[in-house]
C-alpha cells in the first residue's frame, strides 16, 4: 500500500519552488492559487528570504500550494491518484493538503482556509513571544514528563525519539539551560507555539470559517494528526484539523496505523524531507520517497507503480459506508440489515491494546449489508457496513 504525507511548517526553505516553476503547468497553477489566496506565491517560494517565509501567514498558505500542485505534476489525471493512493496524512498544515487531495474540500477552499488559518495562527502567536523546539533523543515518556513538569506542550510527537517542545521563549530558554537527559536540542524556524493552548484564540475563528465549507466525503483514507484514526466523515476531517492548531500533533501514531494498514511505501510531497526522514526509523522496513525537485516525477511515478493499490473507497461512493477508525476487534451494537438507523447513531465498538472507539453512522440511513461480524478483526478504514443512501431524520 501506498500512503502519500504532506509536511507541515518548518519545512520550507529560501527558494524551493525554483525548479518546479520552470514547469509551465506548475507554474500557471501557483499563479492561479496565488489569486485565490492573495499572495503572491511565486515570489514567496524563489526570492524570498527565511526570515520572510518564516512567517506563518505566508508558510502556510504556501505549503499547501506547492504540496497541491506536485501531487496533480505526478498525476496529471487526478482520478488516477485512487487507483493507487491507499491513504494520505499530513503533519499539521499538512492536513489541509492531505484533506484537499482526499476531495473532502477543492483546492480553492484549501487555499481559502490555509490563508485564514495562518493568520489566525500568526494573530494568536503575536500575543506572547513562544516558540518551538525539537527535543531529539532520550526516552520519550520522560522527555514529555519534563516538559510537563517544566509548564511546555509535548506539541509534536513524531517518534523515531523526537518530540517538539512549544510554550514561551522563557520556558523554552530554561530547557536550553537543563534539556532532558540523554536528548539533545534544535530550535525550530516557526513563529509560535503551534498547538498549544496559546493557539486557542484562532480556533472559534476558523469553526465559523469551517461551518461554511462544503465537504465531501474522502475519495482514499485520511488518517488524523489527532490520535492516527481514518477518518471517513469530510466534515469530521475537516473539524478536527479546526481543532488541531491547539492540540498536539501526534504523527507518532498516524505511523502506527501506517503500520498497521500494511504500507509498503511512503511518498512525501515538496518540500519533502522531513517525513520520510521520521518513516525511515519508525517504520524501517517501508521503502520510502522524497519528492523534491520535478526531474524526480519520472521515478516518483515508478515508486507509485510499485506500492500503489486501490484505495478502499473509489469501488463505491463512500458516503455509504461506515468504515473502522483503528485496528481491532470489531463488537457489534446488534443492528439487523433492515434497520434504520439515526445520523450519529452507534453501530458498534473497535477495541484494540491501545483504545476503543464506539463507531457511529454519521449520516443514518438503511442497513443494506453488514460486512463484518461480531469479534471480526478489523483494519484501518476497512469497511463495516453499507447503508441506503437516504438517511433517516432525527
Amino acid at each position: 500500500m501506498l500512503v502519500i504525507v504532506a509536511p507541515g511548517q518548518g519545512s520550507q526553505a529560501p527558494g524551493f519552488l525554483t525548479p518546479w516553476l520552470e514547469e509551465p503547468s506548475f507554474a500557471n497553477r501557483i499563479e492561479w492559487l496565488s489569486a485565490v489566496a492573495g499572495l503572491d506565491l511565486a515570489h514567496y517560494g524563489t526570492e524570498a528570504d527565511a526570515d520572510t517565509i518564516r512567517d506563518t501567514a505566508i508558510a502556510q498558505p504556501l505549503l499547501v500550494a506547492a504540496g497541491l500542485v506536485a501531487a496533480i505534476e505526478l498525476f496529471p489525471h487526478p482520478a488516477d491518484a485512487f487507483a493507487t493512493v491507499g491513504a494520505v496524512a499530513g503533519h499539521s498544515v499538512g492536513e489541509i493538503t492531505a484533506a484537499a487531495g482526499a476531495r473532502v474540500i477543492t483546492a480553492e477552499q484549501a487555499m481559502v482556509f490555509v490563508r485564514e488559518r495562518g493568520r489566525a495562527m500568526a494573530d494568536a502567536a503575536a500575543t506572547t513571544p513562544t516558540g518551538m523546539t525539537a527535543v531529539l533523543g532520550g526516552d520519550v515518556d520522560d522527555v514529555v514528563q519534563v516538559l510537563e513538569s517544566r509548564g511546555l506542550t509535548p506539541a509534536n510527537i513524531n517518534g523515531a525519539g523526537q518530540v517538539v517542545a512549544a510554550g514561551t521563549t522563557d520556558q523554552l530558554a530554561a530547557l536550553a539551560e537543563n534539556p532532558p537527559e540523554g536528548a539533545r536540542l534544535r530550535p525550530l524556524s516557526v513563529a509560535g507555539a503551534f498547538h498549544t493552548e496559546h493557539m486557542e484564540p484562532g480556533v472559534d475563528k476558523l469553526r465559523a470559517y469551517a461551518s461554511a465549507i462544503s465537504t465531501r466525503e474522502p475519495r482514499t483514507l485520511v488518517i488524523s494528526n489527532r490520535d492516527g484514526l481514518v477518518v471517513h466523515d469530510g466534515r469530521e476531517v475537516l473539524n478536527r484539523i479546526v481543532e488541531q492548531i491547539s492540540r498536539p500533533v501526534r504523527w507518532d501514531l498516524c505511523q502506527s496505523t501506517m503500520a498497521d494498514l500494511g504500507v509498503t511505501g511512503v511518498l512525501e510531497m515538496p518540500p519533502a524531507g522531513t517525513l520520510t526522514g521520521l518513516a525511515r526509523r519508525a517504520l524501517p522496513d517501508v521503502e520510502t520517497f522524497a519528492l523534491k525537485t520535478p526531474d524526480q516525477l519520472d521515478d516518483a511515478r515508478q515508486f507509485v507503480e510499485r506500492h500503489g493499490t486501490p484505495s478502499p473507497m473509489s469501488a463505491s461512493p463512500t458516503w455509504r459506508l461506515v468504515v473502522a477508525p483503528m485496528k481491532g476487534t470489531f463488537a457489534t451494537a446488534a443492528v439487523d440489515v433492515g434497520a434504520e438507523l439515526a445520523p450519529g447513531e452507534a453501530v458498534g465498538t473497535v477495541t484494540s491494546r491501545r483504545d476503543s472507539q464506539e463507531i457511529r453512522a454519521t449520516h443514518g440511513g438503511t442497513v443494506l449489508e453488514w460486512l463484518v461480524e461480531d469479534g471480526d478483526p478489523v483494519a484501518p478504514g476497512q469497511p463495516l457496513v453499507r447503508l441506503h443512501p437516504e438517511a433517516v431524520t432525527a
